[in-house]
């Protein structure tokens, strides 16, 4: 009892930090690395509504180009059950040095991952077998209607918005 009342201002202290913001936690703070098979569990475990899976890279210019437009989708097609996920294919090194700033600096509030996968002979078909392994690349998915469209191409927002209410 005399610890609990000894560590209640830390406990306090830290979720002011944390909801003013102070800490700055960035969805860059949250970037999930994940293996093929855990993506592969993942993407086939996921019950709740459609899922557009993007597949890019911090240097990949289309790919840079079109995440404004993922990110418009994602936060106007929230409410009819539509989320983003970025799957970033950056080598794993590369993830303290770009990934997280790039996610930073361009203000993703999409959900990214970081897909440590390198062996892409591996996956690829397991994905589409339409796909060549050039990004960008999208995928998306509903378990509940058994949708898994893939296209792997840029889009412009109507494009996507047009493809996603297919």
């Amino acid at each position: 009892m005399r610890l609990a009342k000894s560590n209640s201002p830390k406990v306090i202290l830290l979720l002011f930090l944390l909801f003013s913001g102070i800490l700055n936690l960035t969805a860059g703070d949250e970037v999930k690395i994940l293996n093929y098979e855990q993506f592969e569990k993942r993407i086939k475990s996921d019950k709740e509504g459609t899922v557009v899976y993007n597949f890019w890279a911090t240097w990949c210019k289309p790919c840079v180009e079109e995440i404004p437009y993922f990110e418009k989708i994602n936060a106007e097609y929230k409410e009819k059950g539509v989320r983003v996920v970025f799957v970033s294919l950056d080598f794993k090194s590369q993830y303290e040095k770009k990934l997280l700033p790039f996610v930073e600096k361009n203000e993703m509030k999409s959900e990214v991952l970081l897909l440590d996968a390198p062996d892409y002979n591996n996956w690829l078909d397991k994905i589409s077998t339409k796909w060549s392994g050039a990004i960008p690349a999208t995928l998306i998915v509903n378990n509940n209607t058994g949708r898994w469209d893939f296209y792997e191409q840029s889009f412009t927002y109507n494009e996507l918005k047009s493809t996603i209410n297919k």
